[in-house]
């Protein structure tokens, strides 16, 4: 009998799933304890629309993803530190400063734990990658100088 899973099920699927079992386990231990329910044809249409509407989702997801790539590709993120005699910067600049910046600045929300740069001691141009979306990554411009 072939039943879709209402809830995960361990060693047979997980919810929303179509599987194929014995009558029996269906019958007795699937249907009665609302962990599936039978499979027909308005629940066939149901799953269907389900799966065309997540990969629509995904798909405009991705297509927002690219384009946020292409726009971090174009900015340059310029911060200021404080410089001690040396030349060397008091503290670091860390991918938390870069993402505050690209909000405050550039008005580009994002996670601080999707912006992949080394820690920055000095004044110079570096590179920061930004993971957007899974599979597109962003290399963004930063320009650190001294604070005047």
């Amino acid at each position: 009998m072939k039943v879709i899973l209402l809830q995960d099920v361990k060693d047979q699927g997980k919810k929303g799933d179509l599987i194929d079992v014995s009558d029996g386990f269906a019958r007795n231990y699937l249907i009665p304890r609302k962990l599936a329910k039978k499979a027909d044809a308005a629940s066939m249409t149901d799953i269907r629309n389900r799966e065309e509407s997540r990969r629509f989702k995904e798909e405009q997801a991705k297509k927002e993803a690219l384009a946020l790539k292409e726009k971090l590709e174009t900015l340059t993120v310029v911060l200021h530190v404080q410089i001690g005699a040396d030349g060397k910067a008091y503290g670091s600049v860390s991918g938390k400063d870069v993402a505050e910046e690209l909000a405050g600045r550039h008005g580009v929300e994002i996670d601080k734990k999707k912006v992949e740069m080394d820690a920055v001691k000095a004044c110079g141009r570096y590179e920061a990658v930004v993971r957007v979306y899974p599979g597109v990554q962003a290399k963004l411009a930063v320009l650190v100088e001294p604070k005047k």
